[in-house]
């Protein structure tokens, strides 16, 4: 009898534990497939995150769920409102009116925004309404106030410019692009119907760009995730270009010259991140936001939802660069642009963003193989070996012009000997 009664227990417990699955399961997949792809916005990979948790974290503002109680975000989380208001004071409108407009809006869009994010901690749908205009609001007057600053005033708010626009283009302290472009349509085309979102929001852009060439927001689509995926499709090559899951390496930088290989720099990249040999290549801006950004680019490509074309770019870099000898290769052939404290902290950024990264596309396999080629050839690689053993330091040149030197005198002296025994 008991055994009996436990079994019903069993049964009782099972079909509990089943339809509290199911519940869920219905619930979380309705969420997820209400805007039909995976979440775009979310925590960066650990073994990623671990490495540089600096790079992820934002310094001075919370944009979204995910950051929204860090402690060094909670003072100007109060500042939010200030813009909101200045915003809202630029249309011919009430403040009321507006702001139920775009409360509408995100009721209105509940489930695609909650579908764009990996929830870290519950929020119900009054908070996150609450959170998605107030964010919203705030990065759309920041940006529009950047754009109306004259130089005295922007170099006075410099420092806080800087930070907030870096924290902009994190992977984890974003709001869903076409939300972002609805709150928009609300009120800065209210002010000025000829306006662009893509436009406003090109200054952050060209303010994190990496590269010394300007990015081209011509051909960028507004149906994008996210302010770092408007960036991304930045370093998208105008033309496909085929991937191979390849391990094929070439020398680094001061190899390749002294194989003869020259660096130069591209002014006028198709690509932005394209290479070509001799190596032409765009000038790399190596600053204390290139990490960050590089970071964050990468980590959204792990998600598998675009190519990984910034992968690629800095496996390719991690190759050329071994140690800060190659890093002053680099600047002196203008390739790149050094704001570190020395060329080892380069080095060590370059050689460190690339650990722990699944890389599956690499897009410079006929570059490396032409390179290789011709650096396995007769004369590059023997005039490369002797490039390296004479010419590798300063005292081996000193060397390598005493011997030469030694040479000669006991050439000239055996000359002078032999006439000298002629004449006898």
């Amino acid at each position: 009898m008991e055994n009996h009664d436990l079994e019903l227990g069993d049964i009782s417990i099972i079909q509990e534990s089943f339809q509290s699955l199911l519940d869920r399961v219905r619930n979380e997949g309705n969420i997820n497939n209400a805007h039909q792809f995976t979440p775009s916005i979310y925590m960066a990979p650990g073994v990623l995150r671990d490495l540089s948790p600096s790079s992820f974290n934002p310094r001075v503002v919370s944009i979204g769920p995910l950051h929204r109680h860090d402690e060094n975000v909670q003072e100007f989380e109060k500042q939010k409102a200030t813009y909101l208001i200045k915003l809202m004071s630029r249309i011919n409108s009430s403040l009321e009116e507006i702001l139920k407009l775009c409360m509408h809006k995100v009721y209105a869009s509940m489930n695609e925004i909650k579908a764009c994010y990996v929830w870290t901690t519950p929020h119900d749908d009054a908070e996150i309404a609450e959170m998605m205009v107030m964010d919203a609001c705030f990065i759309l007057e920041f940006i529009n106030q950047i754009s109306e600053l004259d130089e005295k005033s922007y170099s006075g708010k410099l420092l806080l410019h800087q930070n907030v626009t870096r924290d902009l283009v994190l992977l984890e302290n974003q709001i869903p692009f076409f939300f972002l472009d609805e709150i928009f349509q609300c009120t800065i085309l209210k002010f000025d119907p000829n306006a662009s979102l893509t436009s406003l929001i090109y200054r952050v852009l060209t303010f994190i760009n990496p590269f010394e060439a300007f990015i081209d927001i011509s051909n960028i689509s507004s149906n994008t995730h996210h302010i770092l995926s408007l960036l991304h499709e930045c370093y998208t090559p105008p033309d496909y270009i085929t991937s191979h899951p390849s391990s094929s390496t070439i020398p680094s930088a001061v190899d390749l010259d002294r194989a003869g290989v020259n660096f130069k720099p591209n002014q006028r990249p198709t690509w932005l991140m394209g290479m070509e040999p001799t190596i032409r290549m765009s000038v790399l801006v190596v600053g204390d936001f290139t990490e960050s950004v590089l970071r964050n680019l990468i980590a959204y490509e792990q998600s598998g939802q675009t190519r990984n074309y910034v992968t690629s770019y800095a496996y390719a870099m991690y190759m050329l660069v071994n140690n800060q000898e190659d890093v002053a290769k680099l600047v002196d052939s203008g390739v790149l642009v050094n704001y570190m404290g020395s060329n080892e902290e380069a080095a060590n950024m370059i050689n460190g963003i690339c650990k722990e990264v699944a890389w599956v596309d690499f897009f410079y396999v006929k570059q490396w193989k032409t390179i290789n080629m011709y650096c396995n050839g007769y004369w590059p690689k023997h005039i490369a070996r002797m490039r390296s053993i004479y010419f590798s330091s300063p005292w081996n040149m000193i060397a390598l012009l005493a011997g030469i030197i030694l040479f000669a005198l006991t050439v000239v002296q055996t000359i002078f000997t032999i006439k000298s025994a002629g004449y006898k």
